[in-house]
């Protein structure tokens, strides 16, 4: 079974050697440093450069379709012999849309009440951005099920940051 791990920047290095994952997504506001991880090849290591924003906000990257596409194509790439490790900044928003996303393109089958499901269980904080669940929902077809699931989980516990999880998919 494959598995994503999720987490905040700061706990990256960690995360990458507990889990002996062989690709890392990294969500970020453009201009952040970042690092490539030694242990990560860089065609293992994709960058989608979006804030943690659902409207616009000047100086700041409105997540947009090309964000959502980046994403699914990096996880579709992803050969699942070994975990993928997604991050943003505090592992709450950015990183826990994109692997609820990843999660329900990578079991079109599993109902995404489910997965929402899954995340909450793994996850007490996790509350992911809004507008790219709702497009990552248009992209995949799922017809407002994939909002309406991370709706029904409700705002995630109040943190500073994330604590690393993983979600089983396939």
């Amino acid at each position: 079974m494959s598995r994503l791990h999720v987490c905040s920047l700061s706990r990256l290095p960690e995360t990458i050697a507990e889990t002996g994952a062989s690709h890392v997504l990294t969500l970020v506001n453009v201009g952040t440093p970042m690092e490539r991880p030694a242990a990560i090849p860089s065609e293992c290591h994709g960058i989608v450069g979006v804030s943690d924003i659902v409207a616009p906000l000047d100086g700041h990257v409105l997540p947009a379709e090309e964000h959502v596409g980046q994403i699914l194509d990096f996880v579709r790439a992803w050969p699942r012999e070994r975990p993928l490790v997604i991050h943003c900044y505090a592992g709450i928003s950015r990183s826990t849309a994109a692997a609820y996303i990843a999660a329900c393109a990578m079991a079109p089958e599993r109902d995404e009440g489910e997965i929402a499901q899954d995340l909450r269980r793994a996850s007490p904080s996790a509350t992911p951005n809004r507008l790219l669940v709702e497009i990552g929902d248009r992209l995949l077809g799922r017809e407002g099920r994939m909002v309406a699931a991370i709706a029904a989980i409700g705002r995630g516990a109040e943190a500073f940051e994330g604590e690393p999880f993983h979600l089983a998919i396939g």
